[in-house]
């Protein structure tokens, strides 16, 4: 079975170094999966969930808050802002940051509380889908 190198690190730690055979990511331009021999590219990451596949057939599920997907002919590189594994987000204090962040979008009284609001709302609920896409492989 063919497969590639991978590296995903984020601005706190290296998440993940070695071969995989597939990788599944949110691009700003919708879902990419890479597989060996995936034409080279660099591209945006939008935060939500990220699968990476072993060539053993194990499945880890990575969330990302952003950042940068480069695929080269053999390696896969994820330069995340943030990056943790599905199995350590916390579905209780993801939830109360999103009620947090709904209360300050009504409680708005400027443009920049209003985007930060907004950006903390967007990266709770992408969070919460990557919770539930890692209880669905579970």
């Amino acid at each position: 079975m063919a497969t590639l190198q991978c590296r995903v690190v984020s601005a706190r730690e290296e998440l993940y170094s070695g071969e995989i055979s597939m990788l599944i990511a949110t691009g700003t331009e919708g879902e990419i999966g890479v597989l060996p021999g995936h034409t080279p590219l660099i591209t945006l990451l939008k935060p939500g969930a990220m699968r990476v596949q072993t060539p053993d057939g194990e499945e880890e599920v990575i969330y990302v808050s952003g950042g940068v997907l480069e695929v080269q002919p053999k390696m896969v590189t994820v330069l995340a802002d943030t990056a943790m594994r599905a199995h350590n987000l916390d579905e209780s204090k993801i939830v109360e940051a999103r009620k947090k962040a709904e209360q300050m979008l009504v409680n708005q009284s400027d443009t920049v509380q209003t985007n930060a609001a907004l950006a903390s709302l967007a990266e709770s609920v992408a969070q919460l889908q990557t919770i539930r896409k890692y209880k669905n492989r579970a």
